[in-house]
């Protein structure tokens, strides 16, 4: 199970942090990955956390502005985005890949098994 939070309307160059928590299974042992979903397009891996802190971003464009992080001891993944831009608009979900510890270079989603619900982000420009 896991619950996203920390979405909302912000304006171009803004920030927002995203938190996903997850119960009912050991977080810390896996892998955790943020994808989005913006109207008309698919799903895509934004970044990804494996049990020990190593990141493997999926998008070229959000390098530089995007942080993934993790608390474990709090079962908690965070998700820093700075200089927000219009194309960033999406609902985010946070996945957990029960399959691996560690992220995958190539995305494998389906490998995520668990799924939050999203939460949504909009940057007006």
């Amino acid at each position: 199970h896991l619950v996203e939070s920390g979405g909302g309307l912000v304006q171009a160059g803004g920030s927002l942090r995203l938190s996903c928590t997850g119960s009912g299974f050991t977080f810390g042992n896996y892998a955790i990955a943020w994808f989005r979903q913006a109207p008309g397009r698919e799903r895509e891996g934004v970044l990804c956390v494996g049990h020990g802190g190593g990141v493997t971003a999926y998008v070229d464009s959000v390098k530089g502005r995007f942080t993934i992080s993790r608390d474990n001891a709090k079962n908690t993944v965070f998700l820093q985005m700075n200089s927000l831009k219009p194309e960033d608009t999406a609902v985010y979900y946070c996945a957990a890949n029960l399959m691996r510890s560690q992220c995958n270079s190539d995305l494998r989603q389906h490998e995520y098994a668990y799924w939050g619900q999203g939460t949504q982000v909009t940057v007006s420009s």
